[in-house]
């Protein structure tokens, strides 16, 4: 799609969510490895900013949504009257398909129309190979294909200071497996991906009792989460409660000295994947083909398809690729059993190299 020399510059744009944003990182690695000189802007939102905006060699523009159409000018001042070679529309939203209109290149590569949300394909003008049934992440590598990057083995590497790496190493006991577990994804209207917290303490505690691990338990400031890290560590009391008390940072350094990492569909599943730690993931409201963690697939509780059957009356096949089901008893089809299974394949070592 692109000249055959390097482009000088290109812009990227994924606001969120988290796990977005460490899909899109591996774009913009696969970017610099195939171009060292190209000179890479990415369009982020504050919030996964913490995460990632200290890279090297990235310039980020951050938005803030928060500040409402002030941002908008914010991020338009940052740009300024520069052009890129091509801009790289990796989120299809009407929030970001608006700051998409707002840099200027000759290429605006979207979605194929299919993918391409909130009416994408008006602000682009050229777009991916349509590709039906992909998981998020190769979705997004489309993008580097598309603009002549050659595949390049995955990559993340976002930076921990000294003191994030501090942080988690005053969790982790040598001989002592650490099992993580984030219990909650984000709260959204009908977005019902939280299994018990009954459920995750008796996980927490088959690790604990089996293999003598040290559980801790991770989510943010909301009263959801808050409930849930006092009820897991009520029932499991060997278990840390470090809901609400860790930045982004300190939770990828502990994620990154973890054994596994156990939550449902949301942005630490992916925060591991990046440190390449094993997450068990809990699928059933939304599909793992598509959102699971992507180098841990095979470790995946997946009641996607029986969710799907019983609260939609189809098969997984008949539905849109992605669709939710929106109904709050659906996480209940999960079993402790199956996730135990599935930590005793990561902590017993019966994992294979493969899958690993």
């Amino acid at each position: 799609m692109l000249k055959q020399t390097p482009p000088e510059s290109l812009c990227v744009i994924r606001l969120s969510a988290i796990g977005d944003t460490c899909h899109a990182l591996a774009v913009v690695r696969a970017l610099q490895d195939a171009w060292p000189e190209t000179r890479i802007t990415w369009i982020i939102g504050r919030t996964e900013a913490a995460l990632m905006a200290d890279i090297p060699d990235v310039e980020f523009i951050i938005f803030d949504k928060a500040r409402g159409l002030a941002a908008y000018r914010d991020v338009r001042a940052q740009l300024g009257r520069r052009r890129f070679d091509a801009a790289l529309c990796l989120h299809a939203s009407l929030r970001a398909n608006a700051l998409s209109a707002l840099v200027r290149a000759p290429i605006r590569l979207g979605y194929d129309r299919a993918r391409a949300r909130d009416f994408q394909w008006l602000v682009t003008n050229r777009r991916i190979d349509p590709q039906p049934r992909q998981h998020v992440q190769d979705a997004m590598l489309e993008f580097a294909k598309a603009v002549g990057a050659p595949p390049r083995p995955l990559r993340w590497d976002i930076p921990l200071a000294a003191a994030h790496r501090e942080f988690a190493a005053a969790y982790a006991e040598e001989g002592r497996p650490l099992v993580v577990i984030s219990p909650c994804s984000s709260e959204r209207w009908r977005n019902f991906r939280n299994w018990s917290a009954e459920h995750y303490a008796a996980v927490a505690n088959h690790a604990r009792r089996k293999y003598g691990c040290r559980v801790i338990v991770t989510g943010g400031n909301s009263a959801t989460e808050q409930a849930y890290g006092d009820t897991i560590t009520r029932l499991c009391p060997d278990a840390v409660n470090l809901v609400g008390r860790t930045s982004l940072k300190q939770l990828l350094a502990l994620l990154e000295v973890a054994a596994v990492l156990v939550c449902p569909d949301s942005g630490p599943a992916h925060m591991a994947t990046t440190v390449q730690t094993p997450v068990i993931g809990l699928y059933a409201t939304s599909n793992p083909e598509r959102t699971g963690p992507y180098l841990s697939r095979d470790l995946t509780v997946n009641a996607y398809p029986e969710a799907v059957q019983r609260f939609l009356g189809k098969t997984a096949e008949e539905v849109r690729f992605g669709e939710r089901v929106r109904d709050p008893a659906a996480m209940g089809l999960i079993r402790v059993a199956h996730v135990n299974e599935r930590l005793d394949r990561v902590l017993g070592g019966q994992r294979s190299a493969a899958a690993g």
